[in-house]
């Protein structure tokens, strides 16, 4: 039983360290609105878009932290990554010439 609790306590750590980080970029970026997905047995990772245009992502050790970690931060979660949530991204000369870097093996 001291496992389980031990094991909740990381858990909930780890969920209040998310919820700080995701609360950080948020005010930084004038509000912030995320997605959860699966990223395999590493986890789930967060992707969050402010409301500037600026995104940024950060890793969960599961699924359900992630979620848990978005719910106590208090910011908007979309299903997907697609549409209206994606078209709020700005992306700047860095992630362009990184994008064409990549096509042509830089």
């Amino acid at each position: 039983m001291a496992d389980t609790q031990q094991v909740d306590a990381k858990a909930e750590r780890t969920v209040a360290k998310l919820a700080r980080r995701i609360g950080a970029f948020s005010k930084a970026h004038g509000g912030a609105e995320g997605q959860v997905a699966h990223i395999g047995e590493r986890g789930a990772r967060i992707v969050l878009v402010g409301e500037d245009g600026g995104w940024g992502d950060l890793v969960a050790p599961s699924y359900e932290i992630a979620e848990k970690a978005v719910e106590k931060s208090g910011i908007t979660v979309h299903e997907a990554f697609d549409g209206e949530f994606a078209a709020k991204v700005t992306t700047g000369a860095y992630e362009w010439k990184r994008m064409a870097g990549m096509q042509i093996g830089g």
